[in-house]
C-alpha cells in the first residue's frame, strides 16, 4: 500500500490511500476535496471511499462536496457520529476490502466524539497502518469533547494499544512539537521524548510532517498510552490508569506551553 499525506487546512493531515496493484484509493477526512482529488490524480488513483474518522467539520466537511465531484463514491463513517454525507455506517469491527489486497478494518475508538472510528489498514507485504483521526496523536490524544477518561483509555491503551507494535499511526493533526513539549513536563527524564522532540524540531524546520509514528514509539513517548506504568501513575500522584489519564488530560487542557 502507498500512503499520501495532503495537509489541509491549517494543521490537518488527509490521507490518500492506494492499492498498488488495482489503483483504487480510499481517502481519510478529505475536508479540501479538490486538494485530496488532484493528489490522487497525479499518482494515477481512482478514489472509491471516504473513511471518515468523526463528526467534527474540520473533518467531515469536504464529504457532501466530494459526492458531488466524484460519481457513486462511497462515504463511511460511524453509526453513532452523525457524520455528514454519510452513506454506509460502521460498526466496531466492521470490515471493508479495497482494490486485491488491502482490508480496512473499523475499530470504534470514542471519547472526542462518542461515534469515532479508527481505521486500521493490512495488506500482504506491509507493516499495518492505522488512521487514528483526532484520537491518539504523535505524543498526545484528543480532548475528552464526548467521552470519559474510562472511554479514551480503553480506545488508547486497549484497542489502538494491542495493535501490532510495528503499525505505522497517522493522525488528524500536526500537533507533534506541543505534544512533546507537554510530555517532556510529564516525564522530564524520558531520554526517548527527547530525543523525538529535537528530531520533531528538525522536521517542523524542514517544512516535512512528522507523521506516521509507530505503535510501539506511542508506547515509549505518549504519556496517555504509558499510564499502565506504576512510576507514571505516582510521578501525578494516581493510583489507577484511568485516574492517571485524567489528571495528564487536565494537566495539558490547562498547559499553555
Amino acid at each position: 500500500m502507498k500512503i499520501l499525506h495532503v495537509p489541509c487546512l491549517e494543521d490537518n493531515y488527509s490521507y490518500i490511500i492506494i492499492d498498488e496493484s488495482s489503483k483504487e484509493a480510499a481517502v481519510v477526512d478529505p475536508v479540501e476535496p479538490r486538494k485530496v482529488i488532484q493528489a490522487a490524480h497525479e499518482h494515477g488513483a481512482l478514489i472509491k471511499l471516504v473513511l471518515t474518522t468523526h463528526h467534527h467539520w474540520d473533518h467531515s466537511g469536504g464529504n457532501d462536496e466530494i459526492k458531488g465531484l466524484l460519481k457513486d463514491i462511497k462515504v463511511y463513517g460511524g453509526s453513532l457520529d452523525n457524520v455528514k454525507g454519510c452513506t454506509h455506517q460502521l460498526e466496531n469491527g466492521d470490515k471493508v476490502s479495497l482494490g486485491a489486497n488491502l482490508n480496512i478494518l473499523a475499530l470504534h475508538t470514542p471519547c472526542h466524539t462518542k461515534g469515532h472510528i479508527s481505521y486500521y489498514v493490512t495488506d500482504k507485504e506491509d507493516d499495518p497502518a492505522v488512521f487514528t483521526g483526532d484520537t491518539l496523536f504523535i505524543a498526545g490524544c484528543g480532548k475528552f469533547f464526548e467521552g470519559t477518561a474510562e472511554q479514551m483509555y480503553q480506545s488508547l491503551c486497549v484497542t489502538l494499544g494491542s495493535l501490532p507494535k510495528p503499525t505505522r499511526v497517522y493522525c488528524g493533526h500536526e500537533y507533534t512539537l506541543k505534544n512533546l513539549q507537554f510530555a517532556s513536563t510529564v516525564e522530564p527524564k524520558n531520554v526517548r521524548i527527547q530525543q523525538k522532540l529535537s528530531w520533531a524540531n528538525h522536521q517542523q524546520e524542514a517544512g516535512l510532517p512528522t507523521v506516521p509514528s509507530t505503535i510501539e514509539e506511542e508506547m515509549e513517548i505518549n504519556p496517555f498510552m504509558r499510564v499502565d506504568l506504576p512510576e507514571l501513575q505516582e510521578s501525578v500522584g494516581c493510583k489507577s490508569p484511568v485516574e492517571a489519564l485524567r489528571e495528564i488530560r487536565r494537566r495539558k487542557d490547562n498547559w499553555r506551553g
